[in-house]
Order: structure tokens, then C-alpha cells, then sequence
């Protein structure tokens, strides 16, 4: 409609981000947003049509996109984070892949009506079980550990391993039709082997010149973003579709090298995958004829798609975990939930147009089959996964785990004193340093970017029901809670106040829900713990009533949270106001100065004399407090308190 290749290029990448955030604000898979907005653009409307507008440059486009994103997704397979799990994800990810290629092969051709050749080389690539999808579901139904993570690690593992077998399979399809040799083949495998080696050897040396520094830190990103494409391309220069491999072993290799500096590169590599995949989907959409989409509802691709979910799956997963670790309850769950993402449906339109060009007339079923495949897995595991954990008890239970971000020493003993209490506790901060405290004291700790996507891969959050954003940036805390509200729910979300006035403050609150009564700044509760002040829990009884606690409490005491009888925490907020009942604690941050006192009171009590010296009092007081012993009745520093 438009007719320029540069308003086509802007208009779809607009459309994809558009279709992200769409997805994020209002909790919806992110694929089918993209997919209806392509649709929509492309063959409904005909606003845009990138397959005409670029001509030759689609391909290669598409082709540079798909190298990036799988770059880019196994910079996540650090094989450290499987290890408590590895025999059931490897049984998984390749007797379970295997069988699945195969079934998923035949139930293309006797009910897809694809050709043997085409559906072989389909079966390969819809292994994939999509990173992008499960990830969200996996948060929104709090699997337990061990279900969780095996779906996890085969959507990474599997995901870019998917396009390389249906490559093999394209090879393989064209040796059997006597289209190459046997020479052929084995040159295929040889320029495999090659692309390992190339991809293994650009890895050691761009990972080792990033850890002695011979890379200024402004070049890094784009230096590896170059490397990448330049694997790519000398890969596929010696045999085509093996680049792909390539850029696979280089990220396999440097996720493995444990590279200190590849934090702040693999945020940027997130950063172009994003983007990459909003406007390569949306490309892939708005080019595709409206007869496909009338395909979508034929008999024979629908019977495929319930074959593929009723057969093929748990197929594949009850033979692949025989022997294993895992119980029935598990075994069905992972069975049943296996969505298809983004990486499968642009890499069918990939695949469509080789086999087009190859003669295969059927390829032109491809790209309706997989969004028919896609659109069903995603809408109806996404519906069901909640229903069917919690059936099969499958469901973490509705614990007070907290996730602290940011690492001041307030920060640290705040998450102690959670930690004391029997909750799980995280603290997590962008820099090694500012986690030092957190690590001294022994609590469990992340270096790391919360609002980076890359989280989801390397951290379980599902125990975790609380959010408390605590950095000394307070327009960072804000995003923090408006980026996990759709996710967490704000009930669940918490940031310290702002530390200045004005309307930033207006501003914070749209983020999370402002912590303790009264609110404070982080800065203002770190001055606390620099002056003296700790962190302490009275009891609350039918002899000492919550009433009582406030009227004779410290006016410059900080109220933090309440500890229930059953354990649970609730956090005090100024606009909240919360009551305890016998049995339950308060955990409040108060000066020394009311203890002193009354450890005074006590003190003339037991010698009877009228006064006591200052010094004798706080020598007592810094005393019990060293050897954690309760000095006031119903009121004691936390760790005095019995664990």
C-alpha cells in the first residue's frame, strides 16, 4: 500500500514492539498478539506486504534474524544449573526429542497430507517447546522445582537444536531422493563438524580476549554481535544451513566459559533478540496469502494438530523417562504442557521457502500447519497448566517467600531477620560489591539485572510471593513493580519510599506499594543502621497486647512487618493498617535508646540503688546483644529469638 521498503521495515518493527507490550500490560502471550496484529496488517487489510516490498532481501534477512535469536537463547545453557536434574532432561531432550520427531513426522504425513520429505523435515523443528511461551506459564501456575525445571531446561536445550535437525532432515530427504550422493552426505557432516569447530574456536577467542581486557567495554557488544554474524556466514559459505550450528556451539561454548563480562553483552544480545523476533514474526504474518489462512481450518492440519497433543507428546514423554526419578503426577504434567514459540514459527517460514524453491509444492502448507500448531498449544496449555498442577499436586505451596533487589547493608539484615523467621529469602543486586554484606552474614544471593528477561532463565521465582525493590535508585524501584505487577500481583509488590519530595512520589506510587509505617527512604534506613539502630521482634501475647506495644514503642521506631502464628508475613505500608493478635510477632527497626532505658529500670531493680552510670547500662546492653540474649521482657533483638 505504501510502497517504500523503508516505511515497510519501520512499520512492521513497530507493530511487533507494539504487540509486546500489548502482550506484557495486559498478561497474554506475546505470540499470539504479534500474530494477530501481522495478520491483521498483512493478508486482512493489506497495509503491508515485506515478502513483496524487500524482494531479495527477505531471505536473508529472516535468515540473519533466526541466527541471532538462537545465538542468543543458547547463551543460556550453562549446563552448571542442570546438574540436580540432568538424567531426566537429558532422557528428554534426546530420546524424547527423537521419538517425538519421528511420531510428529508421521502424524504430518498420514494426517497433514504432507509429503514423507517435507513432513520429515517438519517433524524435526516441531520438537521445539518454545522458551518465549513456557517461561510465562511456568510463573503463572508456581510449579514445584523439579516440573518447572525440566520444562524449562528442554525449551532452552531443545530450542535451537530443532532447526538443526530439520536441517539434517532436508539433507537427508535430498540424499534419499538421490538429489546428492553419499559423498554429498558425508561432506554435509563434514561441514557440520566444521561449523562445531568454528563456532567452539570463536567462542574461546572472543571469550578470552573479553577476560584480559583487550576489549574495550563500549566495542564488546558490537564486536560479538559482528563475530556472530561473520560464523554465520563463513559457516553457511561452505555449506549451506550449517551457520546455524555454528552460531549454536559459539553460545553453548561461552555460556560455558563463565565469563564475568558477559552479563552486561548478554544484556544487549536480549535487547536485539527482542526486537529481532517482534519484527521477523510480524514480517513472517503480514506476508502470508489469505488462502493459507482459510488452510488453517482443514480437517486433515486439525486432526494433525490433536494428534500432536494427544498422542505425540505423551508418547515421547512417558517412553523417554522410563526409569527415571520422575513420579506419574509428573510424568503427566510434562506430557501435557508443550507449547510452540516464536523460534519454531520463524524458522517454518524459513524452511517454507527453501523447500518452495526446492520444488516441494506441499512446503506451502508449512507455515499454515505451524501457526495452527502454535495458536492451539499456546491457548490451551496456557489455560489448563494451573487447572492440572494443582490436580496433580504439583503446585508450590502459598509460602511468604521474599525477593529482596538491592543490596545495602539495611537491605541485608532486613533479609536476615526474614530468613530467621523460616521464610525463604533472596537478595539480588546488579553488582558483585553490593552483595557483600548479604554474603558475609550467609544469605542466599544473585548478581544480576531483575527487569532483564534473562532472569527467568538463570532464577526460579516461582517461590518467591513477595517483591521488595530496595536500590538506592528510586525511579529504578518504581519499574521494578510496574514491570512484575502483571505477573506478581501489586498486592505482592513493595519499594521504599522516595527519598525526595515533589511529584516523583506520585510517580512511585503507580509503581508498588510504599513499605513500612511510617514510609522511608532506603537512604534514611541505612543512616538508621549506621547510628545503632537494629532490627528487633517483640511478641505480641494475651498479657502484651498489640495495643499496648503501641502506645510504649519508640516514636522513631520503624514498623517492618508482622510475623503470623502460622509463619506468614504481612509488611507494613502507610495506607494499609494491619493488627496483631496474640501469638503473632512484630518485627520493627528501633534505636537503642528505649532499651537502654529500661535495661536501666532493670538494672536499679536488682542492685537497688537509686542511680546507675550510663556506661554500666550500655556495656550491658551491647553485652546481651552480642551474646543474643533477650533483655526485655517481650522484646528482644531477633536473633535471641528462638529459631
Amino acid at each position: 500500500m505504501f510502497g517504500s521498503l523503508l516505511f515497510d521495515l519501520m512499520f512492521v518493527i513497530l507493530i511487533g514492539i507494539l504487540s509486546q507490550w500489548i502482550a506484557w500490560k495486559y498478561r497474554m502471550p506475546a505470540i499470539v498478539i504479534m500474530s494477530v496484529a501481522g495478520l491483521l496488517v498483512g493478508p486482512i487489510f493489506g497495509l503491508v506486504n515485506p515478502k513483496e516490498s524487500m524482494g531479495d532481501l527477505f531471505s536473508p534477512i529472516v535468515t540473519f534474524a533466526v541466527a541471532i535469536i538462537l545465538f542468543e537463547g543458547s547463551l543460556n545453557l550453562d549446563f552448571r544449573e542442570i546438574k540436580e536434574f540432568r538424567k531426566p532432561v537429558a532422557r528428554v531432550v534426546t530420546v524424547g526429542a527423537f521419538i517425538a520427531w519421528i511420531a510428529g513426522s508421521l502424524a504430518a504425513h498420514y494426517l497433514a497430507g504432507l509429503s514423507f520429505a517435507v513432513a520429515f523435515i517438519i517433524g524435526g523443528l516441531f520438537i521445539v517447546t518454545g522458551p518465549t511461551v513456557i517461561l510465562p506459564l511456568l510463573r503463572q501456575a508456581k510449579l514445584k522445582p523439579r516440573p518447572a525445571a525440566i520444562l524449562k531446561w528442554e525449551g532452552i536445550v531443545v530450542d535451537p537444536f530443532g532447526a538443526l535437525l530439520a536441517v539434517f532432515a532436508f539433507e537427508f530427504i535430498k540424499f534419499i531422493n538421490a538429489e546428492v550422493t553419499l559423498k554429498a552426505l558425508l561432506l554435509f557432516f563434514a561441514a557440520s563438524t566444521f561449523a562445531v569447530v568454528l563456532g567452539f574456536i570463536a567462542a574461546r577467542i572472543i571469550g578470552s580476549a573479553f577476560e584480559r581486557g583487550a576489549i574495550p567495554e563500549f566495542l564488546k557488544a558490537p564486536i560479538l554481535f559482528v563475530v556472530v554474524i561473520a560464523v554465520f556466514v563463513l559457516s553457511d559459505a561452505i555449506m549451506h544451513e550449517t551457520g546455524l550450528l555454528a552460531v549454536t556451539a559459539m553460545g553453548i561454548v561461552m555460556a560455558n566459559m563463565h565469563l564475568t563480562t558477559l552479563q552486561d553483552v548478554r544484556h544487549f544480545k536480549e535487547n536485539i533478540s527482542v526486537l529481532l523476533i517482534s519484527g521477523i514474526f510480524v514480517m513472517i504474518t503480514a506476508s502470508l496469502d489469505p488462502h493459507i489462512l482459510i488452510e488453517i481450518f482443514n480437517p486433515n492440519i486439525i486432526l494433525f494438530v490433536l494428534a500432536m497433543l494427544f498422542v505425540v507428546r505423551p508418547l515421547s514423554i512417558w517412553v523417554s523417562t522410563i526409569g527415571t526419578e520422575l513420579t506419574i503426577p509428573e510424568r503427566t504434567l510434562l506430557g501435557w504442557i508443550a507449547p510452540r514459540g516464536i523460534v519454531a514459527l520463524t524458522v517454518s517460514g524459513y524452511f517454507a521457502t527453501i523447500l518452495l524453491d526446492s520444488g516441494y509444492k506441499d512446503a506451502e502448507l508449512l507455515t499454515a500447519l505451524t501457526f495452527a500448531l502454535v495458536f492451539a498449544t499456546v491457548t490451551i496449555h496456557g489455560f489448563t497448566i494451573g487447572f492440572l498442577a494443582k490436580k496433580l499436586n504439583l503446585t508450590t505451596a502459598d509460602e511468604s517467600g521474599v525477593l529482596i533487589v538491592g543490596g545495602t547493608r539495611f537491605a541485608a539484615e532486613f533479609a536476615q531477620s526474614i530468613k530467621s523467621t523460616g521464610n525463604e529469602v533472596l537478595i539480588i543486586d546488579r553488582s558483585w560489591a553490593g552483595l557483600s554484606h548479604a554474603r558475609k552474614i550467609g544469605l542466599n544471593s544473585y548478581v544480576g539485572d531483575i527487569l532483564s528477561e534473562q532472569i527467568e532463565y538463570k532464577l526460579d521465582l516461582t517461590p518467591y510471593r513477595y517483591m521488595l525493590a530496595m536500590t538506592k535508585m528510586d525511579i529504578y524501584n518504581a519499574h521494578i513493580c510496574a514491570d512484575f505487577a502483571p505477573d506478581i500481583g501489586r498486592q505482592q509488590l513493595f519499594q521504599t519510599s522516595f527519598h525526595v519530595g515533589g511529584e516523583l512520589n506520585d510517580f512511585a506510587i503507580k509503581g508498588g506499594q510504599y513499605l513500612f509505617t511510617p514510609a522511608i527512604s532506603i537512604y534514611d534506613l541505612e543512616e538508621r543502621m549506621n547510628a545503632g539502630h537494629v532490627i528487633r521482634r517483640t511478641n505480641i501475647t494475651k498479657q502484651y497486647s498489640y495495643t499496648q506495644y503501641l502506645r510504649e514503642r519508640d516514636d522513631k521506631s520503624i514498623l517492618l512487618y508482622i510475623l503470623r502464628a502460622d509463619k506468614s508475613i504481612e509488611f507494613f505500608t502507610p495506607k494499609i493498617e494491619l493488627k496483631a493478635s496474640a501469638g503473632d510477632a512484630i518485627i520493627s527497626l528501633t534505636s537503642p535508646a528505649k532499651t537502654i532505658e529500661r535495661v536501666k529500670e532493670r538494672l536499679q531493680e536488682e542492685k537497688g540503688e537509686a542511680t546507675v552510670q550510663y556506661e554500666e547500662v550500655e556495656e550491658r546492653f551491647h553485652e546481651s546483644e552480642m551474646l543474643h540474649k533477650p533483655i526485655i521482657p517481650g522484646e528482644a533483638p531477633l536473633s535471641a529469638q528462638p529459631k
